[in-house]
């Protein structure tokens, strides 16, 4: 196994959730390919079966990014792009997720210009520190025309497009388990995830297109489908597609999580409009849109 020096911290993980794709190593060109592939010999997997979870390891993941802040002068972004990956295997092949943390966090960086004051901003990152980091931006994009983040972040909530690849039998809840009889060993947090192969994802997305640009007007809905679809071809056809509950998992709670069907009821909701029967795609959506706005709400409470 790697060396890697374990941050322990009682702070949780962000309540973010996650969309990942993970891609066999036959994916990547080189040297790109042998670094993964020596990495996932030297790590090995975060997770070894379709029903286990990367939870652990996307803890450490936030812990490693809270370690590199302490005592330092905060960055824009890393001065390297990170070395590690999330790993899964499944049925005898290695699949990836790189982290990339440095091209997510110039991502990252576009949404707090659209989000954040001016005045917040320009205190937390100064617009010489943010020119400085466009600037990189685009010397690195001159050599990496092609790059694209393996993980998409959705903060406080899951953007109900994100459930158009999966199905409800994808859908797999962990729930949480005492710390084990070792010293220092840690309780396993409840977990919610989706897996899915990327043809079987695509396959779901471009009906769901089909479904909604026939059955709803332009909006929102259709453009969301589109939008997922555009990025899941970026990648392998025989990639892994995942969802990831991430950090909502301690914002929601063990109940509310073993009674989430977010993935069945918009399905339900599609081949509903498929049938014609508008009024159910309708609730349907509509159902699954209140839950996750009523938990995006929470951002605002105090």
């Amino acid at each position: 196994m790697q060396s890697v020096t374990a941050v322990r911290t009682s702070v949780l993980p962000p309540y973010a959730a996650h969309l990942r794709v993970y891609e066999p190593l036959a994916a990547f060109p080189e040297p790109d390919r042998a670094h993964w592939q020596a990495y996932a010999s030297a790590h090995g997997p975060d997770a070894g079966a379709v029903e286990q979870p990367v939870a652990r390891a996307a803890l450490e993941e936030q812990r490693t990014a809270l370690a590199d802040l302490v005592g330092r002068t905060p960055r824009a972004l890393p001065e390297r792009e990170s070395g590690r990956a999330f790993v899964r295997a499944v049925d005898g092949v290695t699949y990836v997720c790189p982290w990339a943390t440095r091209l997510r966090s110039w991502q990252a960086l576009d949404e707090l210009r659209e989000s954040a004051p001016v005045a917040l901003l320009d205190t937390a990152l100064p617009p010489a520190t943010r020119a400085a980091a466009e600037a990189d931006r685009e010397r690195w994009r001159a050599g990496h025309p092609d790059a694209r983040p393996w993980i998409m972040t959705s903060r406080w909530e899951v953007p109900v497009r994100w459930f158009l690849p999966f199905g409800e039998e994808d859908r797999c809840f962990v729930p949480p388990a005492p710390a084990g009889p070792g010293e220092g060993e840690e309780p396993e947090p409840a977990a919610l995830f989706y897996l899915t192969p990327m043809a079987q994802a695509r396959r779901r997305v471009a009906r769901a297109y089909r479904a909604l640009r026939t059955g709803v007007a332009e909006g929102e809905p259709a453009q969301g489908a589109e939008q997922v679809g555009r990025w899941l071809e970026e990648f392998h056809p025989r990639s892994l597609v995942e969802l990831d509950y991430g950090g909502l998992v301690h914002l929601l709670g063990p109940e509310r999580l073993a009674e989430d069907r977010s993935a069945g009821e918009l399905e339900e909701g599609l081949g509903a409009l498929r049938a014609g029967d508008t009024a159910a795609a309708v609730r349907a959506y509509e159902t699954v849109t209140l839950r996750w706005r009523r938990v995006l709400a929470l951002r605002q409470a105090n």
